[in-house]
């Protein structure tokens, strides 16, 4: 399988260039409500963690019937509307901040509702990219959409910096508004034939419970979903804290923190490419990332200046994204294509709606004791929930664990027993 196979497919094409505009947007709007709420707050790493919170918390009472939504109603239909909703919403904060009206309960209202259209736009997302491709190329289909979210991510931290430091964070928000242009458009253009679309699931009392049982029944989805949950609630608030430590810890100034996002997403875009070119990954390539994600999440926190911190940010980028594309990819490949929607609202429930927890703990962590602590707590528990999700799917399979941690490479060796 080539890099760049899913391109090939023209309704992947217009989905995946509309994404890339969209998603930089996007990360510019996030750097720039962060870059606000500081402002509005006086520097309170508690503002920006409860904002953050309150973006992802609807996951957690809407995230599982985004998922019936996705099994149920046309995918792409459903993307329209969810990408108009937060197109609206990008363009009123930023009318609200240009014209110097905003306050910072103005940002949280917006900040939940933007929340509540995502927790229904995700989980449609996830499930529509089988429709764009089919299963064959699922696996570089995911690679690609990591890879895509990451060159966003490597463009909308950097641009949102200059435009902060230049006009401010009103333009920003309004240049998000009208990046949902380019994914609408291409959502409109795509052909209905060439759409992978199998049978919809039926209207019936119980589906989000049905979900829910099926997944209780796989050890593996159980042991993945569990070890996402706590590296998404404890270990993936980098945006949080790298706010924290660029502003409190080392002094620096916008554009600082815009190229401290970007030179972290150069790292995570190289490991989306990689699990693009790897095709379907074992679990026990998610098992290694969230090992080697937790470890280099502590040295981050370690790390004594501005610039050693750097040293680090690559390869935590890179471990980033392949323990979070690998665990997509091997969820999204592994269960049946009528339960995909459900199973994925669950995956992106625990990994997205544990931040409300996440978010203001780790704010609370880096305003009493520092960020490098933020860093360093979430780096602790990320790799004890590696080793621990590893160990019990090895209970369950009849299977060893080896963690050698220790050593020049660290890892976690999962072998058969008797092996």
């Amino acid at each position: 399988m080539s890099l760049f196979s899913s391109l090939r497919v023209r309704n992947y094409r217009l989905f995946a260039s509309g994404q890339v505009v969209s998603l930089s947007g996007t990360w510019m709007q996030r750097v720039a409500q962060d870059w606000l709420v500081l402002n509005l707050s006086h520097n309170s790493g508690t503002a920006i963690g409860l904002t953050t919170g309150l973006q992802f918390a609807p996951f957690l009472f809407f995230g599982l019937y985004g998922g019936v939504i996705a099994d149920r109603y046309p995918k792409r239909r459903t993307l329209v509307i969810t990408q108009i909703v937060m197109g609206l919403l990008a363009l009123w904060l930023g009318l609200l901040d240009v014209t110097g009206a905003v306050q910072l309960w103005h940002v949280y209202a917006l900040a939940f509702a933007l929340g509540t259209a995502s927790a229904i736009d995700a989980p449609v997302r996830q499930a529509f990219v089988t429709e764009l491709v089919g299963p064959s190329l699922l696996p570089n289909a995911v690679g690609l959409n990591s890879a895509t979210f990451n060159a966003a991510r490597v463009l909308g931290p950097a641009v949102a910096g200059l435009m902060i430091a230049s006009v401010g964070t009103s333009w920003v928000f309004l240049a998000n508004a009208a990046s949902f242009v380019a994914v609408i458009g291409g959502l409109l253009a795509m052909r209905d034939d060439d759409l992978y679309v199998g049978k919809p699931a039926g209207r019936r009392p119980g589906a989000v419970r049905e979900g829910l049982h099926y997944v209780r029944a796989r050890p593996d989805l159980l042991a993945m979903i569990a070890l996402v949950g706590v590296i998404g609630t404890l270990g993936f608030n980098f945006q949080i804290t790298s706010a924290l430590l660029t502003k409190n810890t080392f002094h620096q100034g916008a554009e600082s923190y815009g190229l401290i996002s970007a030179v972290y997403a150069s790292g995570s875009l190289l490991g989306a490419l990689a699990s693009a070119r790897r095709g379907r990954p074992s679990r026990r390539v998610v098992f290694i990332a969230a090992a080697t994600y937790g470890v280099l999440e502590i040295a981050a926190g370690l790390m004594p200046s501005y610039w050693t911190f750097f040293a680090v940010l690559i390869p935590f980028g890179f471990a980033t994204l392949t323990f979070s594309t690998a665990t997509n990819t091997s969820i999204q490949t592994s269960v049946s294509a009528v339960m995909r929607g459900r199973v994925m609202a669950l995956y992106l429930l625990v990994f997205m709606g544990g931040t409300p927890i996440g978010a203001p703990l780790v704010g609370w962590i880096g305003e009493a004791a520092g960020p490098r602590w933020s860093l360093i707590v979430g780096g602790v528990a990320s790799l004890a929930a590696a080793i621990a999700a590893a160990a019990y799917l090895a209970r369950r399979e009849q299977l060893r664990v080896e963690p050698h941690l220790l050593r020049k490479r660290p890892h976690v060796h999962v072998y058969a027993a008797g092996r």
